[in-house]
């Protein structure tokens, strides 16, 4: 990967592997150019998914896997719940991924958790 941004970290001092620092003990601030090239090392994908959203998913894979097998009133009903869940479904579908990545610059710099649109390919 490479860096598509300019990019200020500042923040905290916190030993790796250590005990946190005290709130306000120590600040650092690094600054690192664009083009500065690195190793992903973890992407992480995080749409956070509302109750209905999850429920949705729920209802409708057992209305898929059993929905022939059922009493015709219990799949009706089923397919009612499935319905009713839909619009909260589709907007979870909707929603923007957040994607986040684990980078080690060839500096040997390492950023944790940043949003991955700040990087291109190499």
């Amino acid at each position: 990967m490479r860096l598509a941004v300019d990019l200020r970290l500042a923040g905290e001092v916190v030993p790796a592997g250590g005990p946190p620092a005290e709130p306000g003990a120590g600040a650092g601030f690094l600054a690192l150019a664009a083009g500065v090239e690195g190793t992903v090392e973890r992407v992480d994908e995080d749409r956070t998914q509302s109750p209905e959203a999850r429920e949705y998913e729920r209802l409708k894979s057992l209305l898929d896997d059993f929905g022939p097998q059922m009493p015709p009133a219990s799949r009706r009903q089923l397919e009612e719940q499935v319905a009713a869940l839909e619009p909260a479904w589709t907007a979870y579908l909707e929603r923007r991924l957040r994607t986040t990545v684990r980078v080690r610059f060839d500096n040997g710099f390492v950023v944790d958790d940043a949003p991955g649109d700040l990087f291109l390919p190499a």
